[in-house]
């Protein structure tokens, strides 16, 4: 999944990225309130995590101009605030949870598997298209009656592609879903795992179809 994780601590944020992106996730930064708006204008996330206290203003003010523009990301709010009307307040807000610093790096990780759960309408994530059952917080997919094992970036394409079947999804979407700002990408890169997909769900009756000029898109066959 992409995060968008807006903290100015750079200790606390590189501890952060490092745990998020080891779980697969893909992660922009943004230190203050000014880039946290610039990364949230450009690009699609799937949770937001907001300190409060940043160098250029308050997250409050962030979150609530962000829900204001009817935008639904989750948002998980940081704060070393402990106080209840603090808490009540970031929550009236539109926070989706919160979680008090310091924090443990298991207890985030919960909180956001939590939150995605809740906004994906269950307790349950599992997807399931034709012979496929796909889990993406667990990261586990069968086809049919065979357990497949996949690389971090195939098993975050896959969830792109299973979250919307058979929607066409161009290259520069799938770029900007798949890395963040500050990786190198080639240009090939989406063809490279789109192709280790394809082989991964060879013999199930759901394939990725490459439709010309447009992009690819995931469909019974």
């Amino acid at each position: 999944m992409r995060f968008l994780l807006v903290e100015d601590s750079m200790t606390l944020a590189s501890a952060v990225l490092d745990r998020l992106r080891l779980d697969g996730h893909v992660v922009d930064h943004a230190p203050d309130v000014e880039q946290a708006r610039a990364f949230a204008s450009a690009a699609d996330y799937d949770l937001i995590l907001l300190d409060i206290m940043l160098p250029d203003g308050d997250g409050r003010d962030f979150l609530k101009s962000h829900r204001l523009a009817r935008n639904e990301t989750p948002v998980i709010v940081l704060t070393a605030r402990s106080a209840v009307s603090d808490r009540v307040s970031v929550l009236d807000l539109g926070a989706d949870d919160y979680i008090t610093k310091p924090f443990d790096f298991s207890e985030l990780e919960a909180r956001c598997r939590a939150v995605l759960r809740r906004r994906g309408g269950g307790a349950s994530t599992v997807q399931r298209f034709g012979d496929v059952t796909f889990d993406p917080l667990a990261g586990a997919l069968t086809v049919g009656d065979r357990r497949v094992s996949l690389r971090n970036k195939e098993l975050r394409l896959l969830e792109i592609f299973l979250s919307a079947p058979d929607r066409i999804f161009s290259k520069p979407k799938l770029v900007d879903r798949l890395f963040s700002y500050d990786e190198d990408v080639s240009d090939n890169a989406i063809e490279v795992y789109v192709g280790r997909l394809r082989k991964h769900l060879s013999g199930s009756d759901v394939e990725i179809v490459t439709v010309r000029g447009m992009g690819y898109r995931i469909s019974r066959v």
